[in-house]
């Protein structure tokens, strides 16, 4: 959790550096979420944390990749038993960017998009080693929007089936 509290300064303050002029997305834009998952979409709830990276290839459309890591459990309070679930999603993602359609604020971005990855579950119950969800290939769809307070930082959100079923944090673009 460190580690990644100090990746957040260390590219809070490159991006602090760059002088792009309009928060809207564009062709080119290099954009990086990272963040908090709350509420598992395998069937429970639970917390985790998780980064995205995409970058721009056409004034509508980035792609690029994400990684969470998801965790739910409970502890048995006593009761002699307990249970784990743990999760690392790794995907290939993409997003339409559709806000400029239709809005004319620049530090609101607006997009939706597919992601395609592969799972690796842990689940443990009682201290056994259980394979209730099992690894694999997953499928995941996003919405989200990003506000930027500067021209290259801001604040995220996401809803859909994806690693959660919503994701927050801070957002980068360079």
């Amino acid at each position: 959790m460190k580690n990644t509290l100090f990746m957040l300064v260390v590219v809070a303050l490159f991006s602090a550096a760059s002088e792009k002029a309009f928060a809207q997305f564009e062709k080119g834009d290099k954009l990086l979420n990272a963040g908090i998952n709350l509420g598992g979409t395998y069937g429970g709830g639970g917390v985790g944390v998780g980064a995205s990276f995409e970058g721009g290839v056409h004034d509508f459309i980035s792609v690029g990749g994400q990684f969470d890591y998801m965790h739910w459990g409970y502890g048995g309070g006593g009761f002699g038993y307990g249970w784990s679930y743990n999760f690392i999603n790794i995907a290939a993602r993409g997003s339409y960017h559709y806000g400029k359609h239709f809005l004319k604020i620049d530090n609101l971005d607006l997009y939706a998009g597919p992601a395609l990855g592969y799972r690796i579950a842990n689940t443990s119950y009682d201290g056994l080693g259980v394979d209730a969800y099992g690894s694999g290939v997953f499928f995941g769809a996003f919405a989200g929007a990003r506000y930027y307070f500067k021209p290259n930082m801001g604040v995220f959100a996401e809803v859909g089936y994806n690693a959660a079923a919503l994701k927050a944090g801070i957002a980068f673009k360079f």
